[in-house]
């Protein structure tokens, strides 16, 4: 079976010694913070920069809860349409700015740049907005030798996304007056010894590794050590942020500076063109992005179906885990005719696991059962 995420107990991708996330973050920028979570570090970044009352653009195509630390701030959270290229509708983000728009947030989607930052970036100048560079999905990803995250004032990014551990974030700050205003708070950082959490996790990691073949059995068991009748991302988008406002584990931390960011990300490339591979001739199946540019580090295999469920039911029969529709959109995109392009998105996309711990060979096995089906 192909597990929807990599797994704890899988050693580093390289016999060397491993670069770890800080010498690989430090090639590109110093100026990061570790934080628990993407929206704590997105909470922090933005704190000392805007006023309760002004208002944040972001993209419709966006899960419910991130705009979680905007609303916390006493800010108001705008939604702007988006392509069916997944670039900013340009149009629509120039009509919804006006005089209390502090910031417009981009998102580097499944690994890959947001088409139009060049252009999302002078539109941001000429009305004097920050620019928020949420590369969540993009840890590893340097697009034209610059690091994903890092081409907005601010960004951030989330390490829990590409390597096993339970947390993980880090804010950029890229701008000298963005930086010179940040004033951490008790988010920021890394816990001082491990917790609960990190307990639970290993728990979690080690059953999924022993119940890995049966998915009920692993699901009951996690939800008993997790001390959670379910999944910890059930409840409101208030209650998740909520849960996961905390500094870095020390687990964490520890696991992302024993990996090999390069091994990891060439390892992603090659699950993905094998993928590509495997799904271009597929008439029901459309390819989100037809080609993987140089040095990008893909988060998952994203692709577009009119027929989501009977795709996902026949990628489960095939043993293939963690696949699902993307993403959880907010009720005010769900509720408004004008956000049709992100509900449909998130109807149709639907995004295949490419970790680091996929052997190339399982997927090309997987290829011959769909051949087959």
């Amino acid at each position: 079976m192909i597990s929807g995420t990599p797994s704890l107990f899988v050693s580093s991708l390289s016999s060397e010694r491993p670069t770890g996330i800080e010498q690989f973050v430090d090639g590109h920028t110093r100026a990061y913070t570790y934080y628990g979570s993407g929206k704590a570090a997105l909470r922090d970044g933005l704190s000392d920069l805007v006023e309760p009352g002004e208002n944040v653009l972001v993209p419709a195509y966006l899960p419910d809860g991130v705009v979680e630390p905007l609303i916390e701030l006493g800010l108001e959270p705008r939604y702007y349409r988006i392509r069916s290229t997944l670039a900013p509708d340009f149009g629509d983000v120039e009509a919804r700015i006006d005089t209390n728009t502090v910031a417009v947030l981009s998102v580097n989607y499944f690994g890959f740049p947001q088409p139009g930052l060049s252009e999302l970036s002078d539109l941001v100048s000429e009305y004097d907005c920050y620019h928020v560079d949420d590369n969540a999905h993009a840890p590893l990803s340097v697009d034209d030798g610059t690091l994903l995250g890092t081409r907005g004032h601010l960004g951030i990014t989330s390490l829990w996304k590409l390597f096993p551990v339970p947390d993980g974030a880090l804010l950029y700050c890229n701008d000298d007056d963005v930086a010179d205003r940040y004033e951490p708070s008790s988010l920021a950082g890394i816990q001082d010894g491990l917790d609960r959490t990190d307990i639970r996790f290993v728990a979690k990691s080690i059953l999924d590794d022993v119940f890995d073949a049966d998915g009920t059995v692993r699901q009951s068991i996690s939800a008993i050590v997790s001390g959670r009748g379910g999944s910890p991302s059930v409840g409101t988008p208030q209650k998740r942020y909520e849960r996961r406002k905390t500094r870095m584990s020390k687990l964490s931390y520890r696991v992302v500076e024993d990996a090999d960011p390069i091994g990891i990300r060439r390892t992603r490339r090659e699950n993905y063109r094998r993928w590509r591979t495997l799904l271009t001739d597929r008439d029901d199946v459309e390819l989100v992005y037809e080609s993987l540019p140089e040095g990008i580090c893909p988060q998952v295999f994203p692709v577009r179906t009119d027929r989501p469920e009977a795709f996902l039911a026949e990628l489960e029969q095939c043993g293939i885990g963690g696949v699902h529709t993307w993403p959880r959109l907010s009720s005010s995109v769900v509720e408004e005719p004008a956000y049709e392009t992100a509900r449909r998105l998130s109807r149709d996309v639907l995004t295949l696991p490419v970790h680091q711990h996929i052997e190339p060979s399982t997927i090309e096995a997987v290829g011959s059962e769909l051949r087959r089906r």
